[in-house]
């Protein structure tokens, strides 16, 4: 399994929907609400098979509320 983060900026007054619609969707690992540019910040892992550009396309994209997102892939956990 790989792990990486997505951070999200949400439409304004949305965030707790989006968050709330990637909790149901049981797709993240972690959820966090964060301060700065965007408004959440979420923990995924997949398989090492699965592309996660189209992970991200597919799964995180759709839902409404999100305005703007950003990848993180990671490398190493210490």
């Amino acid at each position: 399994m790989k792990p990486f983060f997505v951070l999200i900026k949400c439409q304004l007054g949305k965030s707790y929907d989006v968050a709330t619609q990637l909790a149901d969707a049981e797709i993240a690992s972690e959820i966090y609400s964060i301060a700065g540019d965007f408004d959440l910040i979420v923990k995924f892992y997949v398989p090492d098979e699965i592309d996660i550009g189209r992970f991200v396309n597919d799964q995180v994209h759709h839902i409404p509320g999100i305005h703007d997102t950003k990848t993180l892939i990671t490398f190493k956990a210490f």
